[in-house]
């Protein structure tokens, strides 16, 4: 191993940490890059890596108290995203470079409407007519799924972050955003960024962020964490 932090990967609502990132290939890149990974499964989500107990609906705390390591890199998608960007304001000494996908300027101003869909479809009531909600329920299928942790921190929106908060992240930070996805543009967050790049994958919308070639490769890169075949 290097002397450089493990790289903390976290995945979005109603997956986990395998599906996202292992079976994509990052897992096995970042292995062959000789780095140490830590890979968290967001509460009712997974059972691979950090099966979920105890859970009062704060997200934040939950996911904090698995980062065992005082430095660590980030790579994260949509509410992992979320999340991260979240405890970097906690604690930006924490993190020594960041990138976060799947995130954009609708971090500042979620769609309540779209997200009480989301819900419903989580809950196991989806909007028949509408094909995210169907997505969405047949993600909370999975065995590995528990509805009511996710209904818990849903529930509470404890992820809402602001401008200003924002401002306060030194930690350099790559924002990787699909030309099609829904939470873009990034203009806003990277403003608000004091040490933000932006890289766009032509063609792409959210969900196929995860196993873009040119996300994985620009991200390895940004964190020195070219495999060294």
């Amino acid at each position: 191993m290097t002397d450089l932090p493990p790289i903390l990967f976290l995945h979005g609502l109603v997956t986990s940490s395998q599906r996202t990132w292992g079976d994509n290939g990052w897992f096995d890149l970042v292995r062959e890059a000789n780095r140490e990974l830590l890979a968290v499964d967001l509460p009712g989500h997974g059972t691979q890596y950090h099966p979920s107990g105890d859970f009062d609906g704060n997200i934040l705390n939950a996911v904090e108290s698995q980062i065992t390591h005082d430095l660590v890199d980030a790579i994260t998608f949509s509410l992992g995203a979320r999340i991260v960007l979240a405890l970097a304001v906690r604690h930006p000494s924490r993190f020594r470079k960041i990138v976060v996908s799947g995130v954009g300027d609708s971090l500042f101003s979620p769609d309540h409407e779209r997200g009480h869909r989301i819900f419903q479809a989580i809950a196991g009531e989806p909007v028949t007519d509408d094909p995210e909600s169907q997505y969405f329920a047949q993600l909370a299928d999975s065995p590995d799924v528990n509805r009511r942790l996710i209904s818990q921190y849903m529930s509470k929106q404890n992820t809402i972050l602001t401008a200003n908060q924002l401002n306060g992240i030194s930690t350099p930070v790559l924002v990787v955003l699909g030309e099609n996805d829904f939470s873009g543009p990034a203009t806003e967050l990277l403003d608000a960024l004091p040490n933000a790049e932006l890289v766009t994958l032509k063609g792409v919308d959210h969900f196929a962020t995860p196993k873009n070639f040119k996300f994985i490769d620009t991200a390895l890169a940004f964190l020195d964490a070219v495999p060294s075949w």
